[in-house]
Formats: structure tokens, C-alpha cells, sequence
């Protein structure tokens, strides 16, 4: 029973699961019977999904559900209507996709449509639709789409075929309705994708009109970013006893802080912090600086200080007591600007604080939500000003991302974006005063140099941006940025009439090359280059036209999306809502609650472990260590020797595709009394249940202890005084066998000597046939 338990726990600790993503050998094993499997402890096999389902949810590549969908799933299929909100990128579309497949099963020819998914835009409708069909891949279902621009006449012979899905946008579908006369009994199951965007795109009337062809014994789904009033209220009056769950509700920035995105150059980047300091923040208020290691804090405090802005400084380097002497001065208001890094900001917090700025751009999107988290608390108002450098674009989108908005690029047709540029003149002038601030003062070119190479190794030890905004970046036109709204009313008209007719220049791209513009029109190279063109005009078109489609797919340079629906109050949703699902807020002492328990060792109690306390812990969705690995924040040193140790204790992993920690090398050890760190499981209580188990006489060890103490202080080196002699010795020692085998050592021998003995009578019968010939 030992061995089987060993054998389960070192199965578990080898598998490591990835959420959203499965590994290769899974899908080698997708056609064995995985509902009854202990192996996949905690994924989509724990809902009692049917075999066809949950072998298209493994094929597609999932393997472990996300928060969203460990709520959302169970309760769509006990049948219960359900309001989920979720930010973008939660796997929200598995939460209504799985179960409908679920309740689906199979192909009903001459029943009708049974499912409806109602979403905002035609974009999103395909991608539901290629999402549905994936998960979908071995069930006999048929799915059609209904959107707005499309011929009606292939749509009416699709409804024709009977289809078991829908997926349409409310406009066409209602036409459609109309058109048709369609009769909704046959529909059980419906979905509103994107519900508040639904309502603010002004299709109340339509989805109200659906709704009342829509059968009272149906099951509805609705899915939004926000709740807002007139959301709440349709969840009223159509949905019966709905279950809201809001798990976006801690990762949320605050309504009352405004954020700002400045794209710099790597060199300009100090000029660019002068020019908040001094053009766009009161330096009445105060303001922290976060910088990436304790060589920039260093450099910039004292770039500050000969610029005349009064400022303190911490890192984790620092002296403990200087940095209380530090924390006091800004906490107390003295100073009013504070630089730090992120390690030295952990233990800060600043209730009065009102302005953050990102000197680096901060790796994950955690760090960013805790960095600007430090202001607009209690209601009040906040600002959060990030540089964004070249190699800081992947994390850009990696935030926009987490906190589910989209980038909005400031540019000559767009000038409302949330992404764009200081104008020149204010950054010429502060890079002038930089420079002579460097020529007389020699100490700054060192500190600029240290800061530069701490720059490197901090890009070495940086975490990478995700695959998907990586390669996003290269389609996104960062560098047609024009001037950011923050900075449009600082400079004079005429200025700002410069800086458009620069950034017209900067984009305009002439229609013919160098040789036919310049060239003679009756030269060889005027007309090799025509008749280049002409030969290749039907690619040309078709790049551009496939270049304007990506970047609409992207949604990354379109209009700035505010919200223009009246907002839900507690009273409005506690009206609706009979169950809400929140977050667990759990404190650390209520966890370890069960495991202080004691319990009594006397002779008649016998210990009990349950047969599957292994498959049960496995199957658990709440577990400290997995909410705990989800929580953590890791943050890269800033002094060269933290990102040194933190290089070291990181390893590959190839599941992960990116370094992970590993345990330092005191982990599991323990210390002896001469300072040797041994294992842990040195020191176990295998030697009392050895007593136990032979009934050993303790006269008997105390007689066997005694002796071995008088050989003992003998010492190894007596007569041994080469070392060649000691060499031998332990030889010896290595070789001398145990009175007391082991069973693995028995079985070992026993194993050796039935080969032995099938050589020997080999070798007997050839020997045989040998002395006949």
C-alpha cells in the first residue's frame, strides 16, 4: 500500500499541467477511457463531460479549465441561467461552447434549430462559429451563420437545412425572423455574447423582439465585461432565477485612476520623465518613480537633484535605517518624489499618493496592477504616466490583454488614442539641458554608463512577452504615433502645426521608387520598372488589401471605446440576483485551520487514509499551493547580484516553454551540529519502527553501542598512515556484504542466478550435440 501511494505521488509531481494547453502525449492517449482516469485530476474530465465532447476539448488543446469556466460550466449544465462576466481572454467561449455541445449531443434532423448565439459583431460571429466547429469536431452537429451583409437567399436555404445551431447577430437574424415567419419553439438553449456592447450599439428593441419569439422553457446565457443597468434589468425580466458570477472583480483598476501611454526612444526616455515632472504633474503632489534597477534609481535621483526637483530614493541594497529615514521624508510629505524599484517598493504604501510613473514599463501585468494600485485608494483620483519603449511593445499588449481594453493608437485620424508621442520641442529642449548638464558634471557619464549596463543584464533576466504579442507587434503601426492629447495644449499653435506637417511627412509613402521618379521616362530603367509593376499590380493590391484586413481583425487602431450605458447599483443587482459567485477571500489563518488540529496517539488509535485521498486531492479545485502559485508576483532583482542568483535558481521547463524556478539547495535539508547540510530524509523514524518490528533487547544496543564507541576513538587513521592503505580500506569496507539482505537485494540475486542457470544448460546442451557429431 506504501509503494502504491509513492508510486501515485511521484506520478502527480511528474506531470505538470499548464492551464488552456495540453501536452503531446495526451493526445496519444485521447482514445483510452480518460473519464475514469486519475491521471487528469482537475481538467474538463472532473465536469462528466461525454466521451465525443470532451475528446474535441482535449484535441483543440485544452487540458485544465480557467477560473471562469470552473464556475460557469457546472451550473450552465445543471440547467440554471446564468450571467457570467469576464475580462477578454478568460476563456469565456468554452463556458457556453461545452455545455451546449453537452446538452446537444447529436444531429436531430427535422426538429429545428435548438441553439441560438446572439453576438455584437460579424468578427466575433466567425470566431465563434471556427471556435464551434473545433470543439465540435467529432459530434454530428450542424451549425449556421447568420450576419448582416451576407446574400439572405444562401441564409434562408441554410435555416432550410435544419441546422442544430445558430450563430447570427441580432439584426439580420430578427430580419430573417420576420422574413420567414420563423417559429422559435425548437430553441432550449441560447447565448448573448458581449451583452453590454449589445445593448450600447443601440439593439435593445431587436434582442427584446427575439426574446418574445424565444420559448419561457428555454435555458439563457449571457456573458458581459460590465453590469450595467439596463443589462440587469433584461436579466429580470427575462431570465428566470438567474446566477450572476463576477471573478473580475480584484483584477480590476479602479474607475477613478487615469492611465496614460507615452511611446519614447530609448534615449530620450530621461528627457521624457523631465518633461512630466515639470510640463504635466504638480510637483505639490506627490509622485513615485518606478525605474528598473537600483542603478537607475541612483542615476536619476541624481539627475533630479541637479535639475532642482527635491526627491528621495530606495532600493534593496540600501541601509535599513536609510531607508526608514527616506520612506518618512516622502510619507510625511517633505519630499514629494519618491524613486524606487519594484523590490523596494513592496513594503511602501502611500495612502495620500497621487501620480505613478513607469519609467520601465513593467514585465507582467500583474506588476503593472500593482504598481499604479498604490493610488486613487479611497476614492480618491489618481494618474499613471508609462514610458513604452521599442522593447517594451510585446508587454504593452500583454496589458491591454489582462485588463481586456483595446490599443488605440493617437494619430492624424484617430487624435483621441490612449498610445502617443511627447511633441519634439519640449523634448529637444530638455535633451540640450541634459547634455550640458552631462559636460559639466563628470560624474553623470559614470552613473549613465553603470545605469546603460545595468540596462543589459536586467534584459537578460527580464521575463518574455507572450508568443501571440510578439507577433502582434510587427502588424501594428506603432511608429505612425502622433502627439499625445496630454501634451496638445502645452505647446503654441504654431507648434503644433509643425509637428502635424512632420508627422504627415513621416507617413507619406511616394507611389513609384528612386529609379521612376528621378529617372528619364524614356530610360531602360523608367521602363524595366513599369513593366515590373504592371506584370505584378494584382499582388500589390491584394498585399495592401490584406494588410488593411489584418489590422482590422487586430481592432488595435480603431476608435477609443467608452461606455455610454448608465451604470447597475448594488440595490439594481441584489433585485436581480438571488445567488452572486466572488471571488474566495480567505485569510492564511482559516487555511491552515484544519491542519493545527491535534489529534490523540494513544494506544488504541489506529491512523485512517481514505483508498482515493490521492484522486480526491487531485480532483480539488480550491488548493492553497495552486491559488498560491497563481497569486505569486515575481519581480527581477535590481542589483546585479539578486538577478544573478535569480538566473541561477531558474530552470527550462519544455511544457512551459519559458525558465521556472527550482528549489535552492538547502531545500529538503537539514543541518547537522558540524554545519553539513544533509537530506531530509536522513533524519526519519525508520530506525523506531525497526525496534518495533524486531523486538530488539536494548541491553543488547546498548552493549553493541559501547564497543562501536571504543572502536570509534581509535579513529580510521590508526595503522593506516598512507593513502593508499586508507584507499584500499574503504575498498574493503564497500565490498564487505550485510548479513541482512533486502528484499530488492534477494530478488536481484535470485533473478541473477536463474540466468546463470539458463546459460549453464545452454551450454550443457551444445556441448551434447557436439560430442554426438
Amino acid at each position: 500500500m506504501k509503494k502504491n501511494i509513492m508510486k501515485m505521488e511521484s506520478h502527480k509531481k511528474d506531470k505538470i499541467s499548464i492551464p488552456g494547453f495540453a501536452d503531446i502525449e495526451d493526445e496519444e492517449h485521447e482514445n483510452l477511457p480518460v473519464t475514469k482516469s486519475s491521471k487528469k485530476c482537475g481538467g474538463f474530465q472532473s465536469f462528466g463531460l461525454s466521451y465525443n465532447v470532451l475528446k474535441g476539448v482535449l484535441k483543440r488543446g485544452y487540458k485544465i479549465p480557467t477560473p471562469i469556466q470552473r464556475k460557469t460550466i457546472p451550473l450552465v449544465l445543471e440547467g440554471r441561467d446564468v450571467v457570467a462576466m469576464a475580462r477578454t481572454g478568460s476563456g469565456k467561449t468554452a463556458c457556453f461552447l461545452i455545455p451546449l455541445l453537452e446538452k446537444l449531443k447529436q444531429r436531430t434532423a427535422k426538429a429545428g434549430a435548438r441553439a441560438l448565439i446572439l453576438t455584437p459583431t460579424r468578427e466575433l460571429a466567425l470566431q465563434t462559429l471556427k471556435f464551434l466547429k473545433d470543439l465540435g469536431k467529432f459530434m454530428d452537429l450542424k451549425a449556421a451563420v447568420i450576419l448582416g451583409g451576407d446574400s439572405m437567399d444562401e441564409q434562408f436555404a441554410a435555416i432550410h437545412g435544419n441546422p442544430d445551431i445558430i450563430v447570427a447577430t441580432p439584426g439580420r437574424f430578427l430580419h430573417v425572423c420576420i422574413e420567414m415567419d420563423l417559429k422559435l419553439t425548437s430553441i432550449t438553449y441560447v447565448v448573448f455574447d458581449e451583452a453590454d456592447r449589445l445593448f450600447e450599439m443601440g439593439l435593445e428593441e431587436q434582442l427584446s423582439e427575439i426574446t418574445a419569439r424565444l420559448p419561457d422553457s428555454r435555458q439563457t446565457v449571457l456573458f458581459s465585461a460590465t453590469l450595467p443597468k439596463v443589462l440587469v434589468e433584461f436579466a429580470k425580466a427575462g431570465l428566470s432565477d438567474p446566477v450572476l458570477i463576477r471573478l473580475d472583480v480584484e483584477t480590476k483598476i479602479p474607475k477613478e485612476l487615469e492611465l496614460f501611454f507615452i511611446s519614447v526612444r530609448h534615449n530620450e526616455r530621461l528627457a521624457s520623465l523631465l518633461v512630466l515632472l515639470k510640463s504635466c504633474i504638480d510637483l505639490e503632489q506627490q509622485t513615485i518613480i518606478f525605474a528598473a534597477t537600483k542603478h537607475h534609481v541612483e542615476y536619476i535621483h541624481m539627475i533630479l537633484d541637479k535639475v532642482g526637483i527635491e526627491n528621495t530614493y530606495i532600493y534593496s541594497n540600501l541601509d535599513p535605517s536609510a531607508r526608514k529615514i527616506h520612506t518618512a521624508k516622502f510619507a510625511s510629505g517633505k519630499v514629494k518624489v519618491l524613486v524606487v524599484t519594484d523590490v523596494a517598493a513592496r513594503g511602501i504604501d502611500i495612502p495620500m499618493l497621487d501620480n505613478v510613473i513607469n519609467y520601465n514599463f513593467p514585465m507582467k501585468p500583474k506588476l503593472f496592477v500593482h504598481r499604479v494600485g498604490r493610488c486613487a485608494r479611497a476614492g480618491r483620483l489618481g494618474k499613471a504616466y508609462s514610458l513604452v519603449g521599442p522593447d517594451e511593445y510585446a508587454h504593452f499588449l500583454d496589458l491591454n490583454l489582462f485588463l481586456g481594453t483595446s490599443v488605440s493608437l493617437c494619430t492624424l485620424q484617430n487624435k483621441e488614442g490612449n498610445l502617443g508621442i511627447i511633441p519634439q520641442h519640449l523634448l529637444e529642449e530638455q535633451q540640450s539641458y541634459l547634455i550640458n548638464l552631462h559636460e559639466i558634471h563628470s560624474d553623470l557619464v559614470n552613473f549613465r554608463k553603470v545605469s546603460e549596463n545595468g540596462y543589459q543584464h536586467y534584459l537578460r533576466t527580464r521575463p518574455v512577452a507572450s508568443t501571440d504579442s510578439n507577433k502582434k507587434v510587427k502588424d501594428i503601426p506603432f511608429q505612425n504615433c502622433t502627439i499625445h492629447p496630454l501634451f496638445r495644449n502645452l505647446g503654441e499653435a504654431i507648434e503644433e502645426e509643425r509637428q502635424e506637417i512632420m508627422d504627415k511627412m513621416k507617413l507619406y509613402r511616394p507611389h513609384g521608387t528612386i529609379f521612376e521618379i528621378c529617372g528619364k521616362t524614356k530610360s531602360d530603367e523608367y521602363l524595366t520598372m513599369k513593366a515590373k509593376r504592371a506584370l505584378h499590380k494584382d499582388k500589390i493590391v491584394e498585399h495592401h488589401i490584406k494588410k488593411e484586413e489584418r489590422l482590422s481583425e487586430l481592432n488595435f487602431s480603431g476608435d477609443k471605446h467608452t461606455t455610454t450605458l448608465v451604470s447597475s447599483s448594488q440595490k439594481d443587482i441584489d433585485e436581480a440576483f438571488q445567488d452572486v459567485i466572488l471571488p474566495k477571500k480567505r485569510k492564511i489563518k482559516d487555511l491552515y485551520k484544519k491542519s493545527v488540529k491535534k489529534l490523540k496517539k494513544d494506544e488504541n488509535y489506529i491512523p485512517y487514509n481514505s483508498a482515493d485521498r490521492h484522486t480526491e486531492e487531485g480532483l480539488a479545485v480550491n488548493q492553497f499551493q495552486n491559488e498560491a502559485v497563481d497569486a505569486q508576483l515575481d519581480i527581477v532583482g535590481d542589483s546585479s547580484e539578486m538577478m544573478h542568483i535569480s538566473k541561477q535558481l531558474k530552470k527550462w521547463d519544455r511544457k512551459k516553454k519559458r525558465m521556472v524556478g527550482v528549489e535552492s539547495k538547502t531545500a529538503g535539508k537539514i543541518r547537522t551540529e558540524s554545519g553539513v547540510w544533509i537530506p531530509k530524509t536522513y533524519k526519519s523514524d525508520r530506525y523506531s519502527q525497526w525496534k518495533e518490528k524486531t523486538k530488539a533487547d536494548e541491553n543488547n544496543d546498548n552493549e553493541d553501542e559501547d564497543d562501536n564507541n571504543r572502536s570509534s576513538n581509535k579513529g580510521p587513521s590508526v595503522g593506516l598512515r598512507t593513502h593508499w592503505a586508507r584507499h584500499n580500506e574503504k575498498v574493503k569496507q564497500k565490498q564487505r556484504k550485510s548479513e541482512i539482505k533486502t528484499p530488492n537485494e534477494i530478488l536481484k540475486a535470485r533473478k541473477i542466478a536463474a540466468k546463470n542457470k539458463r546459460k549453464n544448460t545452454r551450454k550443457g546442451k551444445k556441448g551434447k550435440k557436439r560430442t554426438r557429431k
